[in-house]
C-alpha cells in the first residue's frame, strides 16, 4: 500500500520558517518525480515546487522563488520543502504528491498525501 505522509506543518509568524516533510512507503521512491501542491480556502490547488527523481532538479511558482526549497532523501524516501520568510499568503493546506518518472501537475499525479496546515500569521 502506497502512503505518502506529510508533517512539519503548523502556525508560525509572517517572516518565519517551517520545514515540510513527506516520507513515502509502498513505492520504489527514486523512480517518482514529487511535488508540494497547496490548497488555500476558497482557491484552487497549486503546484508550489517540484523535484526530479535523481538529478534533484527543481522547478518553482514564481510566488515562492527564492523563499521556498525543495529536496529529497532518496536514501530516506523522503522529499522536503524548506519554506523561509513565510507570508500570510502563503497559508495553505500543503500536500506532497507523487509522479512516477515525470513531475506532478495537480491534474496529473499517481499518489497525493493526506496534507499537513501551514498557517502564517500577520
Amino acid at each position: 500500500q502506497v502512503q505518502l505522509v506529510e508533517s512539519g506543518g503548523g502556525l508560525v509568524q509572517a517572516g518565519g520558517s517551517l520545514r515540510l516533510s513527506c516520507e513515502a512507503s509502498g513505492v520504489t521512491f527514486s523512480t517518482y518525480a514529487m511535488g508540494w501542491f497547496r490548497q488555500a480556502p476558497g482557491k484552487e490547488r497549486e503546484l508550489v515546487a517540484a523535484i526530479s527523481r535523481e538529478t534533484g532538479n527543481t522547478y518553482y511558482t514564481d510566488s515562492v522563488k527564492g523563499r521556498f526549497t525543495g529536496s529529497r532523501d532518496n536514501a530516506k524516501n523522503t522529499v522536503y520543502l524548506q519554506m523561509n520568510s513565510l507570508k500570510p499568503e502563503d497559508t495553505a493546506v500543503y500536500y506532497c504528491a507523487a509522479r512516477r518518472l515525470v513531475i506532478p501537475t495537480t491534474s496529473l499525479y499517481d499518489y497525493c498525501g493526506q496534507g499537513t496546515q501551514v498557517t502564517v500569521s500577520s
